[in-house]
């Protein structure tokens, strides 16, 4: 779990730490607070820290620093009561046993608790695909689906569900797409938000997209660099890394996107305009990844192979093929804390936001907050992969 200190954002505080320092420390029952080594500053800053709960001693659960706050009095803050979850209290008082009612949906064992640390519930999570649906479907709409299945949760048996069979939910839309040797797969499509909780009843955690839409699925409308770092790599590294790849697009006079996986990396999406094919994408895709890897080899990696990944940051560019799909915007991931993939704006990164630093418990608040969407201007983009933007990567061949 990291703590959303990047190495600038270190240099700053240090240098505003460094006039506040003081010998002694400012609490009466300091004795209390763990750690060695300890350096006392005047208590006049205040901070913002995401965190998934407290200890029984008072200290806070897998912390994460998002900003300093000028624009709160410190004699202002007080310690925050459970009052962030009202759908978990209802959830807890569901009886076992009871179904609840979400968008007209019936969950069965609505108590039953999926994640813990914090924990939720499957109520908690139905809740959660409720409140998301307004933002998520537009990511969803008319896009084959691929699903992760966790009937009793993630700390059971999951399984990856490919194909639509002929119990889904009501709401939910199957269709056909011709695959390889000219057969053809029947595919999951969820478009309202009655099709998203009829999934989550039969036990759907995590929603993953194809590249193009269902109507159009020889023609992808996105390009993806997966950056997957080596877990003990630190998340400044992965930072450099989206960085330089917006930096490289941008160099090319094209537009990306960030998003969170919900798990370690990040992803840089780069949405397109009709007239590609898979291939196409693939290739540019994969010249944009070896082109990373060129100008810093000790650092990237576009090779697949686990043996040369060590210390490095895989970047994935395998998720644009046709079949090949990517854990959709807001989509819940099927890990312990119940971690989101969440839209970014560029910004965001400078300012502490991990990739797990979103929950089923915390994305409604960041969206209630927003001021516009992290993503704007994104699906009316019609941006087109050029003769000399394929040139410039050496994907012209």
């Amino acid at each position: 779990m990291g703590t959303g200190f990047g190495d600038r954002l270190l240099g700053s505080l240090r240098k505003r730490f460094a006039t506040l320092e003081r010998r002694i420390p400012p609490f009466a029952d300091s004795k209390k607070i763990p750690g060695r080594r300890l350096h006392w500053i005047e208590p006049n800053l205040v901070a913002e820290i995401n965190f998934a709960g407290w200890t029984d001693d008072g200290v806070l659960r897998q912390a994460s620093f998002v900003s300093l706050r000028d624009d709160k009095p410190p004699r202002s803050v007080r310690r925050e009561q459970a009052a962030s979850a009202p759908e978990k209290r209802r959830a807890r008082k569901t009886p076992v046993g009871k179904d609840a009612d979400v968008s007209g949906i019936r969950i069965s064992h609505p108590e039953r608790v999926l994640f813990q640390d914090p924990d939720f519930t499957k109520l908690d999570l139905a809740r959660y695909y409720e409140g998301v649906a307004e933002w998520m479907l537009p990511h969803l709409n008319g896009r084959p689906l691929s699903l992760v299945r966790c009937p009793r949760g993630p700390g059971e048996e999951c399984f990856f569900q490919k194909h639509f069979s002929e119990g889904a939910p009501r709401a939910v839309e199957g269709v056909s797409i011709r695959e390889k040797k000219g057969k053809s797969g029947r595919y999951v499509v969820a478009n309202s938000a009655v099709a998203l909780i009829g999934l989550v009843q039969v036990g759907v955690i995590e929603f993953h997209t194809w590249g193009a839409p269902a109507r159009r699925p020889d023609a992808p409308d996105v390009l993806i660099l997966d950056l997957d770092p080596d877990p003990h790599l630190l998340w400044g590294r992965v930072v450099e890394a989206a960085t330089l790849a917006r930096t490289l697009f941008d160099e090319i006079g094209l537009k990306s996107y960030l998003k969170t996986t919900g798990g370690k990396g990040l992803h840089v999406v780069v949405p397109l305009g009709p007239g590609h094919d898979w291939d196409e994408v693939k290739a540019f895709a994969r010249a944009a990844a070896e082109h990373m890897e060129r100008t810093f080899p000790r650092r990237y990696t576009s090779k697949m192979a686990k043996a040369g990944r060590k210390g490095k940051i895989f970047i994935d560019y395998l998720r644009n093929s046709k079949g090949a799909t990517a854990v959709a915007a807001y989509s819940v991931r099927a890990r312990a804390g119940g971690p989101v993939a969440v839209p970014l704006a560029w910004n965001e990164l400078k300012d502490g936001v991990r990739s797990d630093s979103f929950n089923v418990g915390n994305v409604m608040e960041r969206l209630r907050g927003l001021r516009s969407d992290p993503w704007r201007g994104f699906f009316e983009s019609r941006q087109k992969l050029t003769r000399d933007m394929k040139r410039a990567l050496g994907a012209d061949g």
